[in-house]
């Protein structure tokens, strides 16, 4: 089996796109809001993310790859990102195969460390998180899903992106109610669940990408949201741990790229 898409795709999709899906006639909701309130409600969403000084959350995601022979494999991850701006991120991964990465922004540099590899890697990078973000997935080409969505400028990047956003439904089946939102950009569909109440923040996220071979998704699902997290400094130091060696960006990008003609599907490959 092969992977057919890299999660450098997936962020630099969401970077100059964001997220939505089409119904069908027979899905289809009687929109409770006019799409002008449902546009509202998601930059109201993003807003509330980007100018949050000081958050955490837990994210679920999902993602296909669709093999030579059509069949889709669903790969899980699960990430805790703390934020703090204006120049503190850290971000804790583990894959359904149990190997877990960590990536630490602590104002002047970025470390990223591979546990399954004892390896980590370094680049200086003096300036904010948003633009630590942006050099961490297009310059270094390392994946970092859903990136912008904590972008501080993420309620004017999906102004621009988003051509359509429609209202579908208001449910609590996801555990608290929520308003369920579709929308597209040129090229992603997408569909978000947002929190009713003061605090608009996302509880579940669907991506699709329709012209990709066998219409491969993207699904996170959101958890443990804290928007007045107090970190400690020392949250966003890192110090590479015993028997560890250092490799510089290029090399984690060229062994996380896919092999010609798709990297092998086995589980746990990047």
């Amino acid at each position: 089996m092969r992977r057919q898409t890299s999660w450098k795709v997936w962020v630099a999709a969401f970077l100059c796109a964001a997220f939505v899906l089409t119904v069908g006639p027979s899905d289809a909701q009687t929109p409770g809001q006019s799409p002008s309130d449902a546009r509202a409600l998601l930059l109201r969403m993003a807003d509330l993310i980007g100018k949050t000084p000081r958050l955490s959350v837990t994210v679920h995601s999902a993602y296909d790859t669709v093999q030579a022979s059509g069949q889709k494999v669903e790969w899980n991850e699960i990430r805790t990102l703390t934020l703090s701006r204006p120049d503190r991120l850290r971000m804790e991964a583990e894959k359904s195969s149990g190997a877990r990465t960590l990536v630490v922004f602590d104002g002047k540099e970025i470390s990223a460390f591979d546990e399954s590899s004892r390896a980590y890697a370094r680049a200086a990078q003096p300036g904010g998180v948003d633009d630590t973000l942006v050099y961490f997935v297009r310059d270094l080409g390392m994946r970092l899903p859903l990136a912008a969505l904590f972008l501080s400028r993420a309620a004017i990047e999906l102004d621009g992106r988003v051509r359509s956003v429609e209202y579908v439904e208001k449910t609590g089946i996801l555990g608290s109610p929520a308003h369920h939102l579709i929308g597209r950009t040129d090229s992603v569909n997408f569909q978000v669940w947002i929190s009713d109440g003061e605090q608009p923040l996302p509880q579940r996220i669907v991506l699709t990408y329709p012209a990709a071979r066998g219409q491969p998704e993207f699904r996170a699902q959101f958890s443990a949201w804290n928007l007045t997290a107090r970190p400690a400094d020392s949250l966003f130091t890192f110090t590479p741990p015993a028997n560890t060696s250092k490799i510089p960006f290029a090399t984690a990008l060229a062994q996380a790229a896919p092999r010609p003609g798709g990297a092998s599907a086995k589980k746990g490959v990047k």
